[in-house]
């Protein structure tokens, strides 16, 4: 008798990628090899056994428009151009700010670039200290940073003008704040950031100052090579420098500026992967760095930035550990968890708590904010993208489901950036970095899509959504075009079912209903009801396993789970988050399994009702804050974690001194594979007192059959349901090949009809010269392509008045003459309060049709 155990290798069965109309494909007899049991003894054999393939839809082509897309490593832009020109490549996916090869790639016939505005350059600190301490608690070194006026002083050091001209040759905005500046938040608060912008102005003499009064009081003194002592020892800064883009020359601008103040620095200059090395990865206690020359990129046009405060400077921001030594101040803690969260009932509350909130992150200044940037990315003239105007292309949601060639379906890409695989990869925990989920953003499939023009949603795999908001509440439409699949009402009050979850039970394994918590009722601010196609299960992961309820449950488990300390996975760095989570979550129920109908209760709440994937993950898609996760693949990941032997979070990882988890390559791999022999023995079912419910024993065993034949085809872990799938990652080469999903639902040409975004143009006009106490006039020239832009696509156009002090003195609403023009009038009242000297009047426009605001200066001189 012979009892099959499990599969070592395996065929995974794909139909041609190449095709453009995928047919049923042929069952194929294939060679597996089995370890067997025969008589108490484990044996190897060989089998032929038929499988069947799956049937692929017929029709038109489906997943990406590509074959193939390669994905290797340039870190030098210079060369990527060339590389570009020259045919090697056809994308170099990266925020390049560089001014003087812009304008060889503006001349270049061969090669196109599209535009974005939403990278950024920042300084980090690590905050802890000022004494760092080895074993037996020897000092072994000081941080000036522990301290939050020096990091405070740090605003009047950097002469962040210097940086965005000479630099970036003009290619960056000086940024001040959490607020992306290119964003519409910050044009709606332009007024509140003005002040904090003349406030941090450059100084450096003051920022000595305020340096030398606490080196003081911490027990620092200045010696007489003019650099601060302590402990008889020169104060001595360890700076990692990114090296791949302007980075290197803000680094060593900071770095003279650093000592001109008497703090010596050492330059180490890193590349990201070498850099990430300490910055991410180790505990900061330990002392091995100061400062770091951080670089981010929005990864879509954010029309809500009050969270920006609670993930830059708090511990519930992000789970590294470097973040999780963070300390902020009682009363900036509790507005960045309020704006968070949108807890606030009008939108001035709103504004004057993002006012306190941007005033107390300056005292804070875990980072300083120092430019955005103006990037570009060049292409090869013959490639189609849909570039993201926030995120570019490399960070664009909707580009793996338009890139191509022009005119062309199918062939392979090239696409370089400045780093690959440069953290582990996991769903749950892992890399961050923008170079690694423009890789990974291919293999996942999304609830909601976002336009890369407005930031919007707008449907992808959801049917339909309606939003409950209470009556009185600043909750809107961003676009009328929602009516077609948004139903938006109001209610006096939203009253939460009592079947509905509000919270797990860790130990039990079980979700903790309405009634049971809240015995005498529960109510919430909205109420958002989520309805999926009823094909939806329909929908295959990479290695075949049909989507299921499972999914969707698993990934409400998670959201709770890993903050439990009972639970098996518990990870002291998502306590908090959760802490955070459960104030405003008010529940979620599953209405209906076919189709499948979400309802989800929050006390949050977006202020456009299309932004539901903002709220408590109303959508339940079963996307992790890093990666695409089904059941069984985060269950893997969740046993090997149970066992201690990895950790899905680096600060997991540190704490259990294990490998921090990654699906694709290194030591885990062999710890997953371990795992998933375990699994497939023991016919493994996460948290079953609750999964066992949605997840039956036939298809706990399918799924982990698949994975095996999965991993032995693919050496890897890692699915999603993507129109593109991950077949090879080799990190020692740098190089990562994903191949066309045809198993995707959807049509390759679903999303193609992007057309170029209408930013508008500014131009204003008026007198050079004003009598004071007489009334002057400006007018206001909007336009597109030398087109008037329509009254009827802008939402606002404002004006400031700035003084010869550069104060901000007035500000309003400009009147609307006609298309594309507006006018200004300062009234005799108003000039007269402004003193004899040149003055400023700034514009402000916001556009219904993409998110980027403009701004426009005109400076006169009253007298």
């Amino acid at each position: 008798m012979y009892k099959k155990l499990i599969t070592i290798f395996g065929l995974l069965i794909v139909a041609s990628l190449a095709l453009a109309a995928c047919q049923p494909a042929e069952p194929e007899t294939v060679v597996e090899t089995v370890i067997v049991e025969k008589e108490g003894e484990t044996i190897v054999e060989t089998v032929e056994v038929e499988k069947e393939a799956r049937p692929t839809p017929t029709g038109d082509r489906r997943g990406g428009k590509l074959d193939t897309v390669i994905y290797t490593e340039e870190t030098s832009d210079t060369t990527a151009v060339e590389r570009l020109k020259a045919g090697n490549i056809d994308i170099y996916a990266y925020t390049v700010s560089n001014p003087e090869l812009f304008s060889t790639v503006e001349e270049a016939e061969e090669l196109a670039y599209t535009l974005s505005y939403g990278s950024y350059n920042e300084l980090s600190f690590n905050t802890t200290g000022p004494e760092w301490t080895g074993e037996d608690d020897e000092f072994i070194g000081f941080n000036p940073f522990a301290n939050k006026k020096i990091r405070e002083a740090m605003n009047w050091l950097v002469d962040r003008d210097f940086i965005a001209e000479e630099i970036y040759g003009g290619l960056s905005k000086p940024r001040y704040t959490a607020l992306n500046t290119a964003f519409p938040d910050y044009a709606k608060v332009a007024g509140v950031a003005a002040k904090i912008e003349t406030k941090y102005a450059y100084d450096l003499e003051k920022a000595k100052e305020v340096i030398a009064t606490e080196m003081e009081d911490m027990g620092a003194t200045m010696g007489p090579d003019g650099f601060y002592q302590y402990n008889d020892e020169t104060v001595a800064i360890d700076f990692l420098i990114r090296t791949e883009d302007e980075r290197r020359d803000i680094g060593d601008y900071v770095a003279n500026q650093l000592e001109e103040a008497g703090i010596k620095v050492n330059r180490l200059y890193k590349t990201s992967s070498e850099a990430a090395t300490f910055w991410v990865q180790s505990d900061p206690n330990e002392g091995s760095w100061h400062l770091y020359t951080g670089g981010w990129i929005s990864n879509f046009v954010n029309r809500d930035l009050g969270g920006n405060f609670e993930f830059f400077f708090t511990p519930r921001g992000y789970s590294l550990p470097l973040w999780q030594n963070y300390e902020p101040g009682e009363e900036f803690d509790d507005l960045a968890l309020k704006l968070a969260n949108n807890n606030f009932t009008s939108l001035q509350e709103r504004t004057d708590m993002i006012a306190r909130a941007l005033e107390l992150s300056m005292q804070e200044s875990q980072r300083i904010f120092l430019v955005d940037n103006i990037s570009y990315t060049p292409r090869r003239a013959e490639t189609v993208v849909a570039a993201d105007l926030s995120a570019a292309v490399a960070g664009s949601r909707i580009n793996p489901y338009v890139m191509g060639f022009e005119g062309q379906m199918g062939g392979s890409m090239t696409i370089s950036m400045p780093s690959i695989l440069t953290e582990p990869w996991n769903p749950v925990g892992g890399t961050n970095w923008v170079y690694d989920a423009a890789v990974q953003r291919p293999t996942m499939d999304y609830g909601m899509q976002v336009d890369p023009y407005t930031g919007l949603r707008l449907p992808q795999r959801i049917e339909s959504a309606e939003v409950v908001i209470q009556e009185d509440l600043p909750v809107g439409r961003g676009s009328d075009a929602s009516e077609d699949w948004l139903a938006l009402e109001t209610a006096a009050e939203i009253s939460v079912p009592e079947d509905a979850w509000v919270d797990w039970d860790a130990e039990a394994q079980e979700f903790i209903t309405v009634g049971e918590k809240f015995p005498d009722g529960l109510t919430a601010l909205q109420k958002t009801t989520i309805t999926y196609p009823a094909d939806l299960f329909d929908i295959t992961w990479h290695d075949g396993s049909s989507l299921s309820m499972g999914d969707f449950v698993f990934g409400m488990i998670m959201t709770f789970d890993p903050g439990k300390e009972a639970s098996p996975i518990f990870d002291s760095s998502q306590a908090a988050p959760l802490e955070a989570f459960l104030q405003n979550f008010k529940g979620v129920k599953v209405v209906s399994e076919d189709p499948l109908v979400i309802e989800t209760y929050t006390d949050s709440f977006a202020l456009e009702a299309e932004l539901i994937d903002q709220i408590s993950g109303a959508t339940w898609w079963p996307n992790y804050a890093y990666g695409p996760g089904s059941w069984h693949s985060i269950g893997l990941g969740w046993k090997a974690e149970a066992s201690g032997e990895l950790g899905f979070t680096s600060a997991k990882a540190d704490e259990m001194e294990t490998e921090w988890m990654n699906y694709i390559g290194g030591p885990s791999l062999e710890i997953l594979e371990k795992h998933l022999m375990d699994a497939m023995s023991e016919n493994f079912i996460p948290y079953e007192p609750t999964l066992g419910e949605y997840v039956s024993a036939e298809e706990a065993e399918t799924r982990w059959e698949n994975y095996q034949d999965w991993y032995e085809s693919h050496d890897h872990f890692w699915i999603g349901t993507g129109p593109y799938y991950l077949d090879e990652a080799f990190p020692v080469e740098g190089t990562v090949i994903v191949k066309q999903n045809p198993y995707f639902p959807d049509v390759s040409t679903r999303w193609a009809g992007f057309a170029e975004p209408k930013i508008a143009e500014a131009e204003v006009d008026g007198p050079g010269r004003v009598t004071t106490g007489e009334e002057a006039s400006f007018d206001v020239f909007i336009t597109f392509e030398g087109e008037a832009y329509p009254m009827s696509e802008l939402s606002f156009v404002k004006y400031l008045v700035f003084d010869a002090n550069d104060e901000l003195v007035f500000q309003g609403e400009a009147e609307a003459v006609e298309d594309g023009l507006y006018n200004v009038t300062l009234t005799a009242e108003q000039t007269g309060e402004l003193e004899s000297g040149a003055n400023k009047l700034q514009v402000a426009v916001s556009s219904t049709e993409v998110a980027i605001p403009t701004f426009a200066d005109f400076e006169f001189v009253t007298e």
